[in-house]
């Protein structure tokens, strides 16, 4: 799966399991791909090597709250309801021409 940002392909991985959702992009370096957490309203920045945006996303990918270049060891939650919130986490900088109420779309690799 990706999104294009700023005219660019950007890679994304879902964050199913419980250790996935954790641990996010913690003790990650040079962070080229976004990490998407369904059912998801908090997430932490404990153990992270560099900055990065943060989306949080309704049921329609929605931008609700977006957080540009949040550093290492933060927490940031949001009062939704986590049934319908997902997060997405960027490489820092990714954001900057998103605002709150766009809608984003994921598309899937076709492979022919």
């Amino acid at each position: 799966m990706y999104i294009m940002l700023n005219n660019k392909k950007i890679p994304i991985k879902v964050a199913n399991t419980f250790k996935e959702k954790l641990t996010g992009l913690s003790l990650k370096e040079n962070i080229n791909y976004g990490l998407l957490i369904p059912n998801c309203n908090s997430i932490h920045t404990f153990f992270m090597y560099e900055n990065i945006d943060v989306l949080f996303l309704n049921q329609n990918n929605m931008i609700m709250y977006k957080y540009q270049a949040m550093a290492p060891k933060r927490t940031f939650r949001v009062y939704e309801s986590q049934n319908k919130t997902s997060v997405l986490e960027l490489p820092q900088n990714t954001s900057k021409d998103l605002k709150i109420g766009d809608i984003l779309t994921f598309e899937d690799e076709h492979i022919i």
